[in-house]
């Protein structure tokens, strides 16, 4: 089986743990735990009666970012054709963590069942991220 969704908007990468000081409580920021709801709303709204995910799975995830409004008009066909990728912030590592996270126990029972990994970052007219989950 495959399922795929896309979430439109600015990517937000997995944000760093932070501590409270006054607390000593540990917490996620905002922003992250914002992103990852509207991950899981947008898996939800594709697939409203989905059953978690049991087996090994592959996950890709392609990145797409917004060409910059400075950009030279000879390198915005360079960018749409993938011979020039974005090499700014979310990193790629966080984009994966926060996408799997938010879809972890809720999409598939346990990220550990993801055995293969595929992740990209692109230019695109507009932002979004796409992801595609396989069982195999």
């Amino acid at each position: 089986m495959i399922y795929e969704f896309e979430v439109p908007g600015k990517i937000i990468g997995k944000g760093r743990p932070r501590l409270n000081t006054n607390t000593g409580i540990i917490y996620t920021p905002t922003k992250t735990k914002d992103y990852e709801t509207l991950v899981e709303q947008y898996y939800l709204l594709k697939y409203p009666k989905i059953n978690q995910l049991q087996g090994r799975l592959k996950v890709s995830i392609l990145a797409y970012f917004s060409i910059p409004k400075t950009t030279k008009k000879t390198e915005i066909n360079e960018m749409l054709e993938n011979n020039i990728s974005p090499t700014k912030k979310p990193d790629i590592d966080n984009i994966v963590k926060v996408i799997l996270d938010s879809m972890n126990k809720f999409a598939f029972k346990d990220d550990t069942q993801i055995t293969k990994l595929e992740i990209e970052k692109r230019y695109g007219l507009e932002e979004k991220v796409y992801v595609k989950i396989e069982e195999y």
